[in-house]
């Protein structure tokens, strides 16, 4: 058996803890619009990252990576907006805010 990739198991991680403040956040009346995006988002970077660990190209691999990071840094925006606007609590955003600055890394 293979050694474990660590991206595809971050990010695996944090797209579950996405899913499951998108549900806690919505059962509390969030603003559904940004909860929308920040749901695609979190949950794709490692949808992406699967995508990549099966490409049958070098040039398939980088791209789908590359979209991984971009919605690393989308759903690091809607993270950024949910606390600044009050709807989501410092010490748990700041800590959604490192894990996907981990990820973009």
């Amino acid at each position: 058996m293979g050694k474990e990739n660590i991206i595809v198991v971050k990010s695996y991680n944090f797209g579950l803890r996405v899913v499951k403040l998108y549900m806690f956040l919505g059962k509390n009346k969030i603003e559904r619009e940004i909860l929308i995006q920040f749901l695609k988002s979190g949950t794709s970077i490692g949808a992406n990252v699967e995508e990549a660990e099966g490409a049958q190209s070098h040039k398939y691999f980088i791209h789908k990576i590359g979209v991984a990071y971009k919605e690393a840094r989308e759903v690091h925006y809607w993270i950024r907006l949910l606390k600044d606007s009050e709807l989501l609590e410092i010490k748990l955003a700041d800590s959604f805010i490192s894990n996907s600055e981990e990820l973009k890394n």
